[in-house]
């Protein structure tokens, strides 16, 4: 099989870093374009030193549309929300496959766009022909989709949460609060003052605690799930890990149900998906996201407060990997025909 030839736009963040190291080993893809401003022309490893070596022959270079035109087939976006929006309707007319991991294309319903992001969407047509890159959801549609829109990390390990309990009618859906804690690595690679290591390093604090944007996301896929409207209040906390992001999704029981009964509907639920793991009183107890860092994972767990009848579901993923560049990579396979884990079966270290 000849190798596709791969542009990632936006390559010198941590997620397109992500992006470049998981598409060195792909057996299919032959990235031959990484684009960056600030460092065109200065080779792949003298931003992302762990990639010394395996890209020998590739620089960053600015990014020319005509070029990319001539030189990829598929291009991975990594950009900030709201850039996507300049390029995507060019690449999407020229016939390239797109993995957009801003934004930019999340959401079917443009006004929500006014309300979350702050802006007029003005591509409405594009909207309805991207599909929302969750492959637990969406596996069919992505089956030769053209503009893929990867979800957000947040709304990833909420939305992974709650599959189980919105798809079995197990829950109230009139009460959902969604509680994540996130590592710096989801604010980028460019330090702000609230994120600088000295600033983040041992905090846990609340951020977007009266609204967070993420939450468009999931009550979109939930939405759809439950065939009708769902609202969830999402708090997500920034904390001193590096990696990492765990979803604490907490709801309320309909009916009383036994742990053994709850089990069994989260394990019919993610039967035979690639990176789902239940962990269920195992060590270390319930999900945490150590132990899935630089992997493509996501380990889903619960808990029942009987006295209540709450119950808690815990989804804990790498926010760079199931949360951005693996899952888009996920995505990709899918779409191309691949088997959808290629190039992302990778074990988690421990320890870290």
């Amino acid at each position: 099989m000849s190798r596709l030839s791969v542009c990632v736009v936006g390559a010198s963040g941590y997620t397109g870093g992500e992006l470049l190291r998981l598409l060195a080993t792909h057996p299919y893809v032959e990235v031959t374009m990484a684009t960056s401003r600030e460092y065109a022309g200065k080779p792949i490893h003298y931003v992302h030193f762990n990639l010394r070596g395996m890209y020998r022959n590739l620089k960053f270079s600015e990014l020319n549309i005509d070029l990319l035109l001539k030189k990829c087939d598929t291009v991975f976006l990594s950009l900030p929300h709201g850039v996507s929006l300049n390029y995507v309707p060019k690449l999407y007319e020229a016939g390239l496959t797109i993995v957009d991991l801003s934004a930019d294309f999340r959401l079917k319903n443009p006004e929500a766009y006014r309300v979350w992001y702050g802006y007029e969407h003005p591509y409405q047509d594009l909207i309805k022909k991207a599909v929302y890159g969750l492959p637990e959801l969406h596996r069919d549609e992505l089956k030769s989709a053209k503009l893929i829109a990867a979800p957000g990390c947040n709304a990833t390990a909420a939305i992974l949460s709650l599959i189980p309990l919105i798809k079995n009618k197990l829950i109230h859906t009139d009460r959902i609060v969604i509680d994540v804690k996130v590592g710096s690595s989801e604010a980028g690679s460019k330090p702000s003052i609230s994120d600088h290591h000295p600033e983040r390093e041992g905090c846990i604090r609340p951020y977007d605690a009266e609204g967070h944007r993420h939450a468009a996301e999931v009550e979109q896929e939930l939405s759809i799930i439950a065939r009708h409207e769902i609202r969830v209040s999402m708090v997500p906390h920034a904390v001193g890990s590096i990696r990492g992001a765990l979803a604490s999704s907490h709801t309320w029981l309909i009916n009383s149900l036994d742990d053994t009964e709850l089990l069994r509907y989260y394990v019919n639920t993610y039967k035979g998906e690639p990176f789902i793991r239940i962990v269920y009183k195992l060590p270390p107890g319930y999900p945490d996201p150590k132990y899935v860092i630089g992997s493509n994972f996501a380990d889903i767990g619960f808990a029942v407060e009987r006295r209540l009848n709450r119950i808690t579901s815990f989804a804990a993923i790498d926010n760079l990997m199931k949360g951005a560049a693996g899952q888009a990579i996920q995505a990709f396979n899918i779409a191309k025909g691949f088997d959808e884990s290629t190039g992302l079966i990778i074990v988690p270290p421990k320890p870290v």
